[in-house]
């Protein structure tokens, strides 16, 4: 591709509109115009080409991307990670930042801490992908005492979502409280692992991401991401992809405890079990077998 040329998706993303997602759902719902035309999805945009969305003119991104904005945010129980403005409590009117911006993954709703937001689509796309493993430190609470079997099988992984979880880090902070590191980010990871283990998380909070920590960053607040924070975090992602791995299976999208990820869905209604009896050291012992029915 031309280095004067640049896939509209990209174009608008990096001016800071909206994720690449986001732009493409623009342009598939002809939203988009470049030069007063509707174009196509995987359109190239050439230098004094003019994009507008809804009729709103969307600028280039500066180069060196001068320009761009990066936010710390202490997200509020309640607060709904979306840049819909019909929602009530969303994370945009909650930070009333004049530009606009949009948040680099999500915190549920019950859950509380560290968030980043921003205008640069295009560090989105490298920190979010999961092959990339950035990771991320929770402080949760349960509403029972943590065992020592708790924490091993929380950190050696749990079966949720037709996956299991990837080993992570995980450290009793107190009677009923513990800090879990994850690199991924399946959808309500923590609280249905502590589900699947007979635990309810009742406090759920995001202490760091990368090398970015919450610190004394009271909740409502936030404050712009300092330049060797993004120095850091620009270092860290510097050989990180923006595109997932292609596969022929088929994938499914998934919001994040903390983030955005995609993995390969398994249909559970082409999966059937049968039993096989063995004989070992004169005892009868039954196994089950785990098939794909043809």
């Amino acid at each position: 591709m031309s280095e004067d040329l640049k896939r509209l998706n990209k174009y608008i993303s990096d001016s800071g509109f909206c994720s690449r997602r986001e732009a493409d759902k623009l342009i598939e719902k002809g939203r988009v115009t470049i030069n007063g035309k509707v174009p196509e999805l995987g359109t190239k945009v050439a230098a004094g080409d003019e994009v507008r969305v809804n009729g709103h003119v969307i600028n280039e991104v500066a180069k060196n991307k001068s320009d761009r904005i990066y936010i710390a945010y202490n997200k509020p129980v309640g607060i709904t990670c979306t840049t819909e403005s019909h929602v009530r409590g969303n994370i945009i009117d909650a930070i009333g930042h004049k530009k606009r911006i949009f948040p680099i993954g999500r915190l549920d709703k019950p859950s509380e801490g560290l968030i980043f937001l921003t205008s640069d689509g295009d560090i989105v796309n490298k920190i979010l992908r999961a092959e990339n493993a950035h990771d991320k430190e929770y402080i949760v609470s349960v509403d029972k005492p943590i065992s020592e079997r708790f924490i091993q099988r929380m950190s050696k992984g749990v079966p949720i979502l037709g996956t299991i979880t990837k080993p992570c880090i995980v450290n009793v902070q107190s009677k009923y409280t513990f800090k879990i590191i994850l690199t991924q980010g399946l959808n309500r990871q923590i609280r249905r692992m502590c589900e699947y283990l007979d635990y309810e998380v009742l406090t759920l909070k995001r202490s760091r991401i990368m090398s970015v920590e919450l610190g004394d960053l009271k909740s409502g607040e936030w404050r712009y991401l300092s330049t060797s924070e993004m120095d850091e975090i620009n270092s860290a992602v510097a050989g990180s992809s923006k595109t997932a791995l292609d596969t022929t299976s088929p994938r499914i999208d998934l919001d994040v405890e903390g983030e955005s990820k995609t993995i390969t869905k398994v249909d559970t209604k082409e999966l059937k079990f049968t039993s096989k009896k063995s004989v070992t050291s004169n005892k009868a012992q039954t196994r089950n077998k785990l098939s794909l029915k043809k």
